[in-house]
């Protein structure tokens, strides 16, 4: 087993009483990642960050408690567990279609001190959600969510969308606020390069806010971007900046965004099951275990960096080791994910590791589509 510190900041000292695999969160690491985040903005309120990373009411605890009042999130879930922790504005980044507006109703019921809104983006969902709530005597700040190239969900920019927001003017139960641009799929990992392209496809976002005002609405709030446009969409005055992925990054972004200095806040540990041969191990970290959505490698190991993985299943992940190496049956591994997201929501809870010790446990609760709404 390679261990260069047995006190390395990832080393659980109990990890023998905790079954694998295991999602571990490092709370003083998150602290700092926080800390870094408010320090990249010129004042808390330009900040909403997305809450689909950690999915844990004691992660949104500490950003409450840095500051932060204004969240997103892409669930029914993740809005009501922002709810319950207090939050006082959570936008839906999400338009609600079906039953999703009749549960998003009752939350706004339910939790009537939270100020909820969400994305709209075609006329008959914007009347499907005033239909619902103004016999309810409610009114829902929605913002129109903009396609700036995601090509994903959204309207583009231009004389549409601006009929669009004005036709949501005049319907009794909602009420436009903003606009909402996603550009998740800019991602170059030069800086530079990302920024030429981020600029570009904001262009038409400010120029449509313009247009707005122009016609005598009040200013829409802008929301923008996440984790890859960050930096840049806050220098922008004016424009909310939503980034999850921070809060404990991730191998990806890590490789990807080199100018962004998060540091790692949550790993999977995991154990070797089965030793084949002198060059090949079996971990119990499976798809159900690991975001599965990209290739191999999909998880780095800080203490086994030699470990490859060549192939995995459900419940399997069999790696190539170095030929000499002294791993054994039951030896721990400590993996970084490539994507943290999808794999936080593999797990119904999170262990807390304070001091290299694993003293709590913290549930990643809007991991469930449903929590009471």
């Amino acid at each position: 087993m390679i261990e260069t510190d047995a006190l390395a900041w990832y080393t659980i000292t109990n990890i023998d009483t905790i079954d694998t695999p295991a999602l571990i969160v490092y709370p003083e690491r998150v602290k700092q990642n926080i800390q870094l985040l408010t320090s990249m903005v010129s004042g808390l309120e330009w900040l909403r960050p997305h809450v689909k990373t950690h999915k844990m009411a004691e992660v949104t605890n500490l950003l409450l408690e840095a500051g932060i009042t204004k969240f997103k999130c892409a669930t029914i879930a993740e809005a009501e567990m922002l709810a319950q922790a207090g939050a006082p504005d959570v936008l839906l980044a999400y338009q609600p279609v079906g039953p999703k507006i009749n549960r998003l109703l009752q939350l706004v019921q339910k939790y009537p001190n939270t100020t909820f809104s969400c994305l709209v983006d075609n006329l008959p969902v914007a009347q499907s959600i005033a239909a619902l709530f103004a016999p309810a005597n409610l009114t829902l700040p929605i913002f129109l969510d903009l396609n700036v190239g995601m090509n994903r969900t959204g309207i583009v920019p231009g004389p549409e969308a601006l009929e669009l927001y004005q036709t949501c003017y005049r319907l009794n139960g909602i009420q436009p606020i903003g606009l909402h641009a996603y550009d998740g799929h800019l991602r170059d990992p030069d800086i530079n390069l990302r920024k030429i392209a981020c600029d570009a496809a904001f262009e038409p976002v400010a120029a449509m806010a313009a247009e707005i005002m122009a016609k005598g609405y009040v200013k829409p709030i802008i929301v923008a971007g996440g984790s890859p446009t960050f930096p840049l969409h806050a220098q922008r005055p004016g424009v909310e900046c939503s980034p999850g992925t921070f809060i404990f990054w991730d191998y990806g972004y890590s490789t990807t965004l080199s100018e962004q200095s998060f540091q790692f806040a949550a790993l999977v540990a995991t154990r070797v099951i089965s030793k084949m041969d002198a060059e090949t191990l079996c971990l119990d970290l499976g798809h159900k275990a690991i975001a599965a959505e990209s290739p191999l490698p999909r998880v780095i190991f800080l203490n086994a960096p030699d470990a490859q993985p060549i192939s995995q299943s459900e419940e399997h992940l069999v790696v190539k080791v170095t030929f000499g190496n002294t791993y054994q049956v039951g030896d721990v591994f400590y993996g970084i994910p490539i994507h943290i997201c999808p794999t936080c929501a593999l797990y119904d809870k999170a262990y807390v590791a304070e001091d290299n010790t694993i003293k709590t446990q913290w549930a990643v609760v809007s991991r469930n589509r449903f929590i009471t709404v």
